[in-house]
C-alpha cells in the first residue's frame, strides 16, 4: 500500500558506491542480489510526509469503498429488519386493541345479561310472592269459611240442644214440683196448676 523509493545499482565489484545528487545523505548497501537498502534515519512510512499524498488517495478510496458497502447492503438490511420489527409491533398493537375491544364487549354483555337476570329474578321473585300470599289468602278464606260454617253448625246444635233441654227441663221441673208437693202435701197435686207455676217460673 505504501510506496517507498529505492534504488537500485549495478555494481561490478563488491565494494559500495557513493550516491550523488538528492540522496546524497543516504548511504546505499548493495547485496548479493543487487537490491539497495535505505539507511537513512528510520522514519516510520505513515509519519512520512512523503507519502501523505498516497495515504489520502488510500483513504478516500477506502472510505468510499466503505461508504458503498454500507449504503447499498448493511443499511438496507437493517432498514429492512427495522420495518420487519415496526410492522409486527404493529400487528401486534392492532391485535392487542382488538382483544381489549372484544374484551370490553364481553364484560358489557356479561354486565346487562346480568342486569337482566337480576331483574328477571326480582319480577320471577315478586310474582311468586304474590301468588303465595294470594295463595295464602284463598287458603285463609276458605278455612275461615269452613270455621263460620261449623261454628254456625255448633250453634244451631247448640241451641237445638239447649232447646230440646230446656223443653225437658220443663217437663222434669213439672214432674219433680209434682213429686215434691204429692210428697210434702200428702195427696195428689193438679198437673194443670203445676205447669202454669213452672211457666210462669221459667218466664
Amino acid at each position: 500500500m505504501f510506496v517507498s523509493t529505492a534504488f537500485a545499482q549495478t555494481a561490478t565489484d563488491s565494494q559500495p558506491a557513493p550516491v550523488s545528487g538528492a540522496d546524497s545523505g543516504n548511504s546505499v548497501v548493495h547485496t548479493e542480489t543487487g537490491v539497495a537498502h535505505d539507511a537513512g534515519k528510520g522514519v516510520f512510512p505513515p509519519f512520512d510526509s512523503t507519502h501523505f499524498a498516497s495515504q489520502l488517495l488510500w483513504l478516500a478510496i477506502t472510505f468510499g469503498l466503505f461508504y458503498l458497502f454500507m449504503s447499498r447492503v448493511v443499511l438496507p438490511r437493517i432498514g429492512g429488519v427495522i420495518e420487519t420489527r415496526r410492522d409486527r409491533i404493529a400487528q401486534d398493537l392492532e391485535q392487542a386493541a382488538r382483544l381489549k375491544t372484544d374484551a370490553d364487549n364481553a364484560i358489557a354483555a356479561y354486565e346487562q345479561e346480568l342486569a337482566e337476570a337480576r331483574k328477571s329474578a326480582a319480577v320471577i321473585g315478586q310474582e311468586a310472592r304474590d301468588k303465595a300470599k294470594n295463595d295464602i289468602d284463598a287458603e285463609r278464606k276458605a278455612v275461615e269459611a269452613s270455621l263460620e260454617k261449623k261454628l254456625a253448625e255448633a250453634e244451631s246444635r247448640i241451641a237445638s240442644i239447649k232447646e230440646k233441654a230446656m223443653s225437658d227441663l220443663g217437663s222434669i221441673a213439672e214432674v219433680t214440683t209434682a213429686e215434691i208437693v204429692e210428697k210434702l202435701l200428702g195427696g195428689k197435686s193438679d198437673k194443670a196448676e203445676i205447669a202454669a207455676a213452672v211457666k210462669a217460673v221459667r218466664a
